[in-house]
């Protein structure tokens, strides 16, 4: 288990609605809490906010829209109780950022209060979609949980945002690099010599260009990690959905995610959902319940322990450096 800075941030999220976002946030909180650990859940579907009718509250007096407004000066303000001991929840700001767009000043406002929240876990809960302020959510936590079930349009969207949110970090960590953003965004235009489709490509051009910046961007994506879990699992045939995302963010994207676990599907989640009251995921007894309480035990493990890398272990962490088939690169 990879250990991680800042370990207590960690994101959900996934591309698209409908995978379970929520429900698996809430049933980590309630993990962890029950593991000893404070916990505070943030709802960052700006624009869609449903975390707190899963928790029980109708109407919060509070929400992310009074810190953004300047409402309340201390997002630690904005916590409110829940009926989980050790479990905080910040409601989303549902009318206030209809787009999930909030402006720059506030964006980083809230990403510096979020990192001081007195609680041993922050998970956020994000949004569905690919909007530049979302990827920089989840770029900020260094636990980036992508959260996906076995059906074919959800690992599309799945592999689709790693790499949104991927491009997003190689765009920003090097944007005053002229090289870099060159071979970036004008990978689509006619020129063959300039047409790269894979990060393993943008490497071997660095590695002749620019070995500088080649072994920088080599260690961003060492760093660069990513954790796996597939939702709603009926069968032993789901089991092998992380193994292709897995197995594309490494022969594209220069990634290893990790396999973080599985969701088992509950049909008790899935009516309770409907009705807004998540009872179920309280129980300890459940199939998911367990699935979720071993999620958390290796969250934990991201805090504990630091794997002692050879130099010989480092160098076989090394990717080839060939290109593969092309594939397009993101352009916005």
């Amino acid at each position: 288990m990879t250990i991680l800075k800042r370990a207590k941030l960690w994101s959900i999220g996934g591309g698209k609605g409908g995978v379970g976002k929520s429900v698996v946030s809430l049933g980590l909180g309630i993990s962890l809490a029950r593991l000893g650990k404070s916990v505070i859940l943030i709802d960052g579907d700006l624009g869609g906010a449903n975390l707190h009718t899963l928790m029980g509250v109708r109407y919060p007096h509070v929400t992310l829209e009074h810190f953004l407004l300047r409402k309340v000066e201390r997002l630690e303000d904005t916590i409110i109780p829940t009926q989980v001991e050790g479990i905080g929840l910040i409601c989303g700001a549902d009318d206030l950022l209809g787009a999930a767009n909030p402006t720059y000043s506030q964006k980083i406002r809230l990403l510096q209060q979020i990192e001081a929240l007195p609680a041993q876990y922050v998970l956020l809960d994000l949004g569905a979609g690919t909007a530049f302020n979302l990827l920089d959510f989840f770029n900020f936590t260094s636990g980036k949980i992508i959260l996906f079930t076995s059906q074919t349009t959800s690992l599309q969207n799945a592999y689709g945002f790693i790499k949104s949110a991927l491009y997003r970090k190689i765009s920003k960590d090097f944007a005053k690099d002229e090289e870099v953003m060159r071979l970036l965004f004008h990978s689509g235009e006619p020129d063959s010599q300039n047409t790269i489709g894979t990060v393993k490509e943008l490497l071997a051009r660095l590695q002749v260009q620019s070995p500088r910046t080649h072994d920088r961007l080599r260690r961003m994506l060492r760093d660069y990690q990513i954790y796996l879990v597939v939702n709603l699992v009926k069968s032993r045939a789901d089991l092998a959905s992380p193994e292709i995302i897995h197995s594309i963010c490494t022969d594209f994207l220069n990634l290893k995610p990790e396999i973080l676990g599985q969701v088992s599907f509950d049909p008790a989640i899935e009516a309770a959902v409907d009705h807004l009251s998540m009872s179920p995921i309280y129980e300890k007894k459940s199939k998911a319940a367990a699935d979720l309480n071993r999620i958390a035990q290796r969250i934990i493990e991201a805090t504990l322990w630091r794997p002692q890398v050879s130099p010989a272990e480092e160098k076989e962490m090394e990717f080839p450096a060939e290109p593969l088939e092309a594939q397009p690169l993101i352009t916005s």
